[in-house]
């Protein structure tokens, strides 16, 4: 017998707007400036890519993508913070990066806050690359903005 615990079994869904409720929950316990139901709503009615990673009923995680003319831009990735360090953000960009493969696109992009050093591992781990630095980008405490890193990932070969 293995003393290992067992991950749970999760399959993709779509994001739905029957759904919000919940993933804001999440969206609100991952960030100190989470987005908010209009964001969501608004991602939902522009047609991006919407998915949640839902094992059990339960919301792990999701992700929010805007496709363009040949590149796709990543809005928002969380993991449900009791999830987080377990895999999931991988399986997310893997499903991520499997649909713009589809989309027939070249580039992925995303922002992410200078400060998020465990994002920024996890998107350099999967081979993103920093290639530049968008100035005050970000809410920050006090009135405060903070810059983000802009990365890529090449999907042509």
């Amino acid at each position: 017998m293995s003393s290992l615990a067992r991950a749970p079994e999760a399959a993709f869904e779509p994001l739905l707007a029957n759904r919000l409720d919940e993933v804001l929950r999440v969206e609100q316990r991952a960030y100190a400036y989470p987005w908010n139901h209009a964001n969501f709503v608004d991602a939902l009615h522009s047609g991006y890519q919407a998915q949640m990673l839902v094992a059990d009923g339960c919301v792990l995680g999701y992700f929010v993508a805007m496709k363009g003319v040949d590149e796709v831009h990543l809005l928002n990735i969380t993991v449900a913070p009791e999830y987080q360090g377990q895999g999931w953000a991988r399986v997310m960009l893997d499903a991520l990066t499997i649909w713009a493969r589809g989309q027939g696109v070249q580039w992925l992009w995303l922002e992410a806050r200078v400060s998020n050093l465990r994002a920024l591992q996890v998107y350099e781990r999967y081979g993103y690359r920093r290639v530049g630095q968008r100035k005050a980008y970000y809410p920050a405490g006090n009135g405060q903005r903070e810059d983000a890193v802009v990365m890529s990932l090449p999907l042509t070969t």
